[in-house]
């Protein structure tokens, strides 16, 4: 098992911290893995994205063009990724910051209202994990404990009262997320 994915969104949305959490989850899992952030010199309101390869073979190289996976949380980075999925591929769209819905007809779409969800969940910092959840629902690349580990080890210790709630959000996001095509 090889995937290839991109999360991107607004800096702010937990965009970075989401691909982090996935990696160290894998690594948690035994597997190999790469993690790449980019970003604009202004991270919050600013493009940011990552890339998260999660492999049970070794990794030849980060760099990718084309994506098993996008995970795209705004509209500018559902025009700049949707056509850099590969044939066949997902892609994952936040309801709430997705004006023209995805096009393409060869690659499976599916739709998780995450920021409505948080909102309810009266925590808007947990957005990213229940994108998260929803990815891990559609396509399980780590798991459950890997998160929770990982999380463990990516959050400071005085954050660590949290991860109930983030392990909650994870479980939401596998609840709410939808096939739309």
């Amino acid at each position: 098992m090889k995937k290839e994915i991109i999360i991107s969104g607004f800096g702010g949305q937990g965009v970075l911290s989401m691909g982090k959490i996935l990696a160290y989850s894998g690594l948690m899992d035994q597997k190999e893995v790469t993690w790449m952030p980019a970003y604009g010199p202004e991270q919050r309101g600013g493009t940011a994205n990552v890339t998260v390869i999660v492999s049970d073979d070794k990794i030849s190289s980060p760099i990718l063009s084309k994506f098993d996976i996008a995970i795209v949380l705004n509209q500018p980075s559902l025009e700049k990724f949707e056509p850099k999925i590969k044939p066949g591929g997902i892609l994952i769209y936040d309801g709430f910051g997705i004006i023209n819905p995805p096009t393409r007809q060869d690659i499976t779409v599916y739709r998780i209202d995450a920021m409505d969800r948080a909102a309810e969940m009266k925590n808007a910092k947990v957005f990213n994990m229940i994108v998260l959840g929803g990815l891990l629902k559609v396509c399980p690349v780590v798991s459950s404990d890997g998160v929770e580990k990982a999380l463990r080890k990516t959050l400071p210790e005085r954050h660590h009262d949290m991860i109930p709630l983030n392990m909650q959000a994870v479980a939401e996001g596998g609840k709410i997320i939808q096939r739309i095509s």
